[in-house]
């Protein structure tokens, strides 16, 4: 069981467990013996590998037990039913840190939605390897820093008590030790034409063949490259009409909406992983 971050005013509870009876009605008469009012409940079975997952939030207003004691009670009803079970009371907004390199518009859509609300985080660090993107980091007041080194970057992460690691556009390969230290906390984003064409030049590849269809995809990274639990896709058309520009710009469009729809469902506590992907409950 790991500790992370609420809403304010609102606690929530991630489960998985092998599914049996009675799940829902237990994990539910525990709560409300507490006084708690649950706001939100989504449940989903896996029933070729029989799992199941549940999300639940509650207000805390005229909720009886703390933190602390939630968790002392909790524990022996999880032992019992065989929950894995992720706890979020509130506490301090989660901290972010971005990744990126000469390509800056994910960054700068992060960092719009950040100021505008849209996603609940801080954003105290930027990390690059390209030089274009100070001017960005600055506009914002973000600290930027160009280029350090993987033991660097573990320093800045921990003084920072960053939560989530999101690549946006980070065209670098990290190191499996990095990967591991952050399993389940970095988000990249690419577009899905993988794995048909790679390469520097994905789109004019997919020019040649005439394709009709382009998206992007948002995952967990892990140490097999692009090959994480996908979190989001979207997709667009396209005819023989587009050119070039308009592919690169249609993809980038959908870079940046699977991005922000990624980090903010993983902010939420709104994703489980199992089995190499995920269950998102919206």
């Amino acid at each position: 069981m790991t500790l992370k971050h609420g809403s304010a005013g609102e606690a929530s509870l991630l489960i998985s467990s092998p599914d049996r009876k009675g799940l829902v009605a237990a994990i539910s008469t525990f709560l409300y013996e507490r006084g708690a009012n649950i706001i939100d409940a989504d449940q989903h079975q896996d029933r070729q590998l029989g799992l199941f997952f549940m999300r639940l939030t509650w207000e805390l207003a005229d909720f009886s037990v703390d933190e602390a004691r939630f968790r002392r009670e909790f524990a022996p009803l999880a032992s019992q039913l065989q929950l894995t079970w992720d706890l979020a009371f509130p506490a301090r907004r989660p901290r972010v840190a971005i990744f990126v390199s000469g390509y800056l518009h994910c960054l700068v859509d992060l960092l719009h939605r950040q100021q505008a609300g849209e996603i609940a985080c801080e954003i105290p660090l930027i990390i690059s390897n390209h030089p274009d993107a100070a001017a960005i980091a600055g506009h914002y007041e973000i600290p930027l820093v160009q280029e350090p080194g993987e033991a660097r970057q573990f320093e800045l992460l921990a003084r920072q008590e960053v939560d989530l690691v999101v690549l946006a556009r980070y065209m670098q390969i990290l190191s499996p030790r990095f990967v591991a230290a952050w399993k389940g906390r970095i988000i990249n984003v690419h577009h899905s034409f993988l794995p048909a064409f790679t390469g520097a030049r994905p789109y004019h590849a997919a020019l040649q063949r005439g394709v009709k269809i382009i998206g992007a995809t948002a995952h967990y990274v892990t140490e097999e490259l692009d090959q994480g639990p996908i979190i989001e896709q979207e997709v667009m058309r396209v005819s023989h009409r587009d050119q070039l520009e308009d592919l690169i710009q249609k993809g980038r469009d959908l870079e940046r909406l699977v991005l922000a729809r990624a980090v903010r469902w993983h902010l939420e506590r709104r994703i489980l992983l199992y089995a190499n992907k995920t269950v998102v409950f919206d």
